[in-house]
């Protein structure tokens, strides 16, 4: 797939149901949703109709069971997710937001060790 449609926050905790177990039904999404959402079916399968749309979703038919699997992975979505952010926030440059980040959180010793390990790798690709 060339591009990586853009999903709302709903849509995105859709997807999270199919990329943990696809194929699926919309009653597979709304078991699996029951205890974080308070959605109707109704909403499940309007977030699912969106996504075949935005082909995100594909679907396929066993008897009168429709069953939807991913057309796009996780992974491509948090990288177009991610550009996008940089994009419209810091104008598409990193440094100024890798900086914002890191004078806001606290970081453990763990994650700084993991972070300098990955910058110095990648001052090594050069």
């Amino acid at each position: 797939m060339n591009e990586v449609p853009r999903i709302s926050e709903a849509e995105w905790e859709v997807m999270k149901v199919f990329w943990k177990q696809s194929p699926a039904t919309a009653n597979d999404v709304m078991n699996e949703l029951r205890n974080d959402k308070e959605w109707k079916p109704a909403t499940v399968k309007s977030l699912i109709n969106r996504l075949l749309k935005k082909k995100a979703l594909e679907f396929h038919k066993e008897g009168k069971t429709y069953l939807y699997s991913p057309l796009v992975s996780e992974e491509e979505c948090v990288k177009a997710e991610s550009k996008s952010f940089l994009r419209r926030l810091y104008g598409g440059a990193l440094k100024p937001m890798f900086v914002q980040f890191l004078k806001d959180e606290k970081l453990t010793e763990e994650e700084i060790k993991e972070l300098k390990y990955l910058l110095d790798k990648k001052s090594g690709e050069k």
